[in-house]
């Protein structure tokens, strides 16, 4: 009789580990995305903000944006800015581009991450339009301009953390995309619409 509440015992714990490791599988698959989210929502790693509108007012206080462009190995691209920096008021709608052209004879896909420094600025960066929104695609050869619209929001005014910053840094990198969408990204524009930065 005291075989059975053993093998009850076992039984248990073996299907406790079972929902465990298949706790932590689907942990794993919702990490990544999970990240994306918190970074997104907290600025986290100078993770920028995506608005809709242009905010309501604008201040006195002014902030240098610097820019940088990279290409991941493995896309064949040159891309950078077509000017270093720019001085705009806090609150201030600015648009700037970047030169994209593709240096080899096959079309290729990239897509653009993006971070700005100081990390802490992250979350009072907000763009209203980017190429970074979408894949972009390149004809062999083709070069283009991608801009990019942003401001910095008036509530950094309110983070006295932030009080010394007044030099703000975009980076972007492309990365090779391995399986284009179907849909021509210069058609699909930014959430679907005709090719808005």
């Amino acid at each position: 009789m005291s075989r059975r509440p053993s093998q009850n015992r076992l039984g248990l714990t073996a299907a406790i580990c079972a929902v465990f490791v298949a706790g932590m599988v689907g942990m794993s698959f919702a990490a990544v995305p999970l990240y994306r989210v918190f970074c997104q929502v907290t600025g986290f790693g100078g993770t920028t903000q995506r608005a809709a509108d242009a905010p309501a007012q604008t201040l006195e206080r002014e902030v240098t944006v610097r820019f940088d462009g990279n290409v991941a190995n493995g896309l064949g691209w040159n891309f950078r800015p077509l000017q270093r920096q720019i001085t705009l008021r806090v609150g201030e709608v600015a648009e700037v581009a970047f030169l994209a052209e593709n240096r080899t004879d096959a079309p290729t896909t990239g897509s653009a991450s993006f971070n700005v420094t100081p990390n802490a600025a992250g979350i009072y960066f907000n763009k209203l339009a980017c190429f970074c929104f979408t894949e972009q695609s390149l004809a062999a050869g083709e070069a283009v301009d991608m801009p990019v619209q942003f401001f910095v929001d008036p509530a950094i005014a309110e983070d006295h953390e932030l009080d010394y910053v007044n030099t703000i840094t975009l980076s972007y990198t492309f990365y090779p995309v391995a399986k284009p969408r179907a849909e021509p990204v210069a058609a699909a524009g930014v959430d679907g619409e005709a090719n808005a930065l």
